[in-house]
């Protein structure tokens, strides 16, 4: 007996949120298990850095392709290449045995992830085309794609405790199976005849430009950045960065039109997008590494502590959306940057007071939460609604883009900031003991969050350390400057941001222009 089209509809649902929760869970949850890896698989601080970026760049990398080749040969045709292949990448992320091994299946799978996630909004897109059951639909997946973020480090912890860290990757291959299972039964095959050909020269010399200056970043520290390798490395990503300028410049059919930063509301949101992504979703990678070694909590105690910072964005975009409509989104979107700005430098203060605990951390948290929440919607119906229907899918891609360059740039400066500050902060206090080579390997021990094996790797730190004072206050240290970072820069593309909206009558004759833009289109 064959389903009726509701009824198939509601399955496709079903599974396009399936897939948005596998999505939503591998970014959130491995964040809290890094601690695990880097001791189950002996990696360095490095290599956790890159084992949340492979996936990130990988994102990046594929998805505007992976947009255009779903137009070209059909969603429903690329969204089941993508299951399996996260399945299956899942599955070598789980029988990894080190830290290598790990990297590239992180980057294979954050490439079906990516071809994952671009298809879900097509497919949804054209399953549900009447206005109250698009609508509907949208906000169903929205909120499973906020549980998967929300819940993950939870989720992540538990897994670590019941069990081991290879199911916090393997858990994906069963679940893909279903969800392989309900899309093939449901979802409808759309494509667009009118589909552009695949921008190749761009993907390449971005992602090139993307991986040159993450690169550049993390393995700096190591090369020396006055170092031939490291001058080269850079010379190559602004090389790279240039090309792809012009590229886009000359294509007729470019992945990133940038005559759209012309319209306010579009650059606005942009920046809007940078800010989110500039701290927030980054820190989420370390802030483990102080709840577990800063503050000697477990997996799941950090996980649980994580709620605080995760949850309120899934509960507040409703209300960001009514606040957009009522006070436009060239107010909301700045003063949730802003609020963000505020909650990192609560954290900071909350880390910086005597026995600190989640709890003098719990207020910042919210807070930048909360204004995560403000932002997220506004961001993502501001960037589409700003231009003509016809660009909407190119200025859909072109925000996510802007959301992982930035999320992949600043996991890099991140770890980059805690790794010197607590190097510096236990050379001035322990370099008559240790020399420059030791010192660097012990600040990449505490970075990683690896307190437990410091007194076999440094045996000299029974004698000049033996509380683990000076280590432990380098790692708190750093962190406050983190954060401060992390603080002040949100604040800066608030600020930015806000100039960009302009005031009420700049706005207005922003809408009018957009209005015009489409009419001519």
């Amino acid at each position: 007996m064959s389903l009726s089209h509701a009824g198939k509809n509601r399955i496709a649902l079903s599974a396009v949120c399936l897939i948005a929760l596998m999505f939503g869970l591998e970014i959130s949850s491995v964040p809290v298990i890094l601690s695990t890896l880097e001791k189950s698989l002996h990696g360095d601080f490095s290599d956790m850095q890159w084992i949340m970026n492979a996936y990130t760049i990988a994102c990046t990398t594929v998805l505007m392709a992976a947009g255009t080749l779903a137009d070209r040969y059909g969603r429903k045709r690329v969204l089941i290449v993508g299951v399996v292949l996260f399945g299956a990448t899942s599955l070598a992320c789980g029988i990894a045995g080190n830290a290598p091994v790990l990297i590239v299946s992180r980057f294979l799978q954050g490439l079906a992830g990516g071809a994952m996630l671009i298809c879900q909004l097509a497919v949804l897109s054209h399953q549900f085309q009447e206005g109250k059951e698009r609508s509907k639909a949208f906000a169903i997946w929205g909120v499973v794609f906020g549980m998967g973020l929300g819940f993950g480090p939870i989720v992540g912890g538990a897994i670590v405790a019941l069990s081991s860290w290879q199911w916090v990757f393997l858990v994906h291959v069963p679940l893909a199976v279903v969800a392989l299972a309900l899309v093939l039964g449901s979802v409808e095959e759309s494509s667009d005849p009118d589909a552009k050909r695949l921008d190749l020269p761009g993907i390449v010399t971005l992602s090139l430009a993307v991986f040159g200056l993450t690169y550049f970043i993390t393995q700096g520290p190591g090369l020396g950045f006055a170092s031939p390798v490291a001058v080269g490395i850079g010379v190559a990503t602004l090389v790279c960065f240039a090309v792809f300028l012009w590229v886009e410049k000359i294509n007729p059919h470019p992945m990133f039109d940038f005559s759209v930063f012309r319209i306010r509301n579009f650059s606005g949101s942009i920046v809007g997008s940078i800010g989110m992504n500039f701290s927030f979703w980054p820190f989420m990678i370390y802030l483990p590494i102080y709840f577990q070694s800063g503050l000697g909590y477990d997996a799941v105690t950090a996980g649980s502590a994580l709620l605080a910072y995760t949850l309120p964005t899934l509960v507040l975009p409703p209300l960001a959306e009514r606040l957009s409509m009522r006070y436009r989104p060239g107010v909301v979107i700045p003063a949730g940057l802003f609020v963000i700005g505020l909650g990192f430098i609560a954290m900071r203060w909350g880390s910086g007071v005597a026995s600190a605990s989640w709890l003098t951390l719990l207020p910042g948290c919210l807070l930048a939460g909360i204004g995560l929440g403000l932002t997220n919607t506004p961001v993502t119906n501001t960037t589409t609604g700003s231009v003509s229907s016809a660009r909407a899918g190119m200025a859909s891609g072109m925000d996510m883009s802007a959301r992982l360059i930035t999320l992949a740039v600043n996991i890099a400066l991140m770890g980059f900031i805690l790794l010197e500050g607590i190097h510096s902060h236990l050379k001035s206090t322990l370099s008559t003991s240790l020399d420059a080579t030791q010192l660097r390997a012990l600040a990449e021990k505490v970075a990683a969050g690896s307190f437990a094996s410091l007194p076999e790797s440094f045996p000299v730190l029974s004698q000049v350390d033996p509380s683990g004072a000076a280590v432990h206050a380098a790692l708190i240290d750093s962190f406050e400057w983190v954060m401060l970072y992390g603080g002040v820069g949100v604040w800066v593309l608030a600020g930015f941001s806000l100039w960009i909206f302009g005031s009420g009558k700049s706005a207005a004759r922003t809408t009018g222009l957009a209005a015009k833009e489409s009419a001519c289109s």
